[in-house]
């Protein structure tokens, strides 16, 4: 192989990096990570996204720019608003993998669920195969405790929309015989947790699973 070649083989190495390092530095971020997270349970205005990820309006326009330069994100518009999405479903995957790897890898992950979760007391979590088995056998009430706007979209099947703000009232149309599971967003949303706690208090047989919507499907896709 000539010099030439050689030279031509390394320059384009590098640039190969350089392309695959855009990826890694956009989600160097926890913030743009929360994003990509909220954008994956589906599309959502800047308005909707400041108002679930706690940030200002500036902040998540400044992330979402980097997002799209990255290519992570999309957006349409529609009248005044713009609804950005992620630009291909793969993504989900890439999220779902680098939580694997993390859990797996960073032992302060699993520190952190375990000091969040010892402070709720006796909150028992479901696998999924245990809450497929209860679901077929219909002894269960599988509530969503996500905004109704992404259980639109998309929810387990057999699941009842009941977001977090609206559970107290929930409650008080149940039978105390009602046994119940909660979930959420996935791994990183707690939301089934304090769900769990909250039923748990006001006499209800309850229980959280720890995943999501993707994660269920991935699970009994195989």
């Amino acid at each position: 192989m000539s010099d030439h070649m050689l030279e031509s083989a390394s320059i384009f190495k590098e640039e190969l990096y350089r392309q695959l390092s855009r990826i890694g530095k956009c989600l160097s971020s926890d913030k743009r990570l929360e994003i990509l997270t909220l954008l994956s349970q589906g599309s959502k205005t800047v308005e909707k996204l400041t108002t679930s990820s706690g940030m200002n309006f500036a902040n998540v326009s400044r992330h979402l720019q980097v997002l799209l330069d990255a290519r992570l994100v999309k957006f349409t518009k529609k009248g005044t608003h713009v609804i950005y999405s992620l630009a291909d479903p793969a993504i989900v995957d890439l999220l779902s993998s680098l939580w694997r790897i993390s859990e797996k890898q960073l032992p302060d992950i699993t520190k952190l669920k375990n000091d969040f979760l010892h402070e709720l007391d006796h909150i028992q979590t479901l696998t999924m195969d245990q809450v497929m088995e209860k679901l077929n056998t219909e002894s269960i009430l599988l509530l969503d405790l996500r905004p109704k706007e992404e259980f639109e979209i998309s929810h387990i099947k057999g699941a009842i929309s009941v977001p977090m703000k609206e559970l107290e009232y929930y409650m008080s149309k149940l039978s105390k015989d009602t046994e119940i599971v909660a979930y959420c967003r996935g791994p990183l949303c707690v939301y089934s947790a304090i769900a769990a706690q909250k039923l748990q208090a006001e006499g209800f047989r309850a229980y959280r699973m720890d995943e999501g919507l993707h994660e269920w499907q991935e699970h009994f896709a195989h």
